[in-house]
């Protein structure tokens, strides 16, 4: 996908890594109700290196960061899909990784969950310059045990979390069609299903097309936000029509009695500040070997598109 504006991106899809022992917001801080808004969030949420932010392209840094690689990604498996009261979560086990792309070490992806919102034009948390798309979903990775980065003075490693996040393009994605049939299962909070089976592949761009992708360290996007993130946001957008894109909305509530639809579950764009964005490859560049790792958190979105 390019960056320049197409009138079919509209949603962003984000994969993004995995939080031990929580969901979407971190172990320890329960999700903000629909009515707190984000300038109240406590935590992290108020420092200087928060997510998403909005990439302007131009200003990318080009760096060589290599391609990824997939294992277990292409298994496939009957997951546990859970509406947690503030998304759609689906939880991966223990057998899917990724390594290269820039990354310190090997991760494991531990679960993926989506971020999006009735208006087809502002579903996304990240943004390509200032256009915002109709979906963004996450795949979390925790960094494996072993590989940790050592910490210094008591101070959290950065790059605890990978998180892979794509953006949504304008056609049918039959691969997404169990994730949507299992919507009407779950209406309410701490509900589950078994999704009929499925893989990560089936979800993506096909892996010939991931290869270019912009990187830079940032923070999780729910309390307690923390920075903790090296965020991976893919040119290449996944493919959604709007129907499938809708149902998210028009499936989910915030609470039990069904009185609060989750129409949009977005955070705001935040400063990019003294951060730099960096792209893996110059458009037209043909991709080389990675270079030495960056010892940093990463995350890796795709982006959400309709077909009209």
């Amino acid at each position: 996908m390019t960056a320049s504006p197409s009138s079919h991106r509209t949603g962003t899809l984000v994969v993004a890594p995995s939080v031990p022992g929580g969901g979407w917001g971190g172990p320890d801080s329960p999700p903000p109700p629909p009515c707190s808004g984000p300038n109240q969030w406590g935590g992290d949420c108020q420092k200087n290196h928060q997510s998403p932010v909005n990439i302007v392209t131009r200003k990318a840094v080009n760096q060589n960061l290599g391609r990824f690689s997939f294992s277990g990604y292409d298994k496939k498996q009957k997951w546990t899909v859970e509406n947690n009261g503030h998304t759609v979560m689906v939880s991966l086990g223990s057998e899917s990784r990724i390594s290269g792309g820039g990354l310190a070490a090997p991760y494991r992806a531990t679960q993926f969950h989506l971020h999006w919102s009735k208006e087809l034009d502002r579903g996304s948390e990240h943004s390509l310059d200032g256009e915002r798309f109709a979906m963004e979903m996450h795949i979390v990775h925790e960094k494996e045990k072993g590989t940790r980065s050592n910490e210094k003075d008591g101070q959290t490693p950065e790059d605890q979390i990978a998180v892979l996040a794509f953006l949504e393009g304008d056609k049918t994605n039959k691969g997404f069609q169990p994730l949507v049939e299992a919507l009407s299962h779950i209406p309410k909070p701490e509900m589950n299903t078994t999704m009929r089976e499925s893989s990560l592949l089936d979800l993506l761009p096909e892996e010939e097309k991931l290869k270019r992708y912009f990187r830079y360290l940032g923070s999780l996007t729910t309390p307690s936000c923390a920075e903790t993130v090296v965020w991976t946001v893919f040119e290449e957008p996944i493919q959604l029509h709007r129907d499938q894109i809708l149902a998210f909305s028009q499936n989910l509530y915030y609470n039990k009695e069904q009185t609060l639809k989750m129409s949009e579950n977005v955070r705001p764009t935040q400063r990019l500040g003294d951060r730099q964005v960096f792209r893996s490859q110059a458009p037209g560049q043909l991709l080389a070997l990675p270079l030495p790792t960056l010892l940093v958190p990463t995350l890796t979105c795709l982006m959400v598109g309709f077909l009209r």
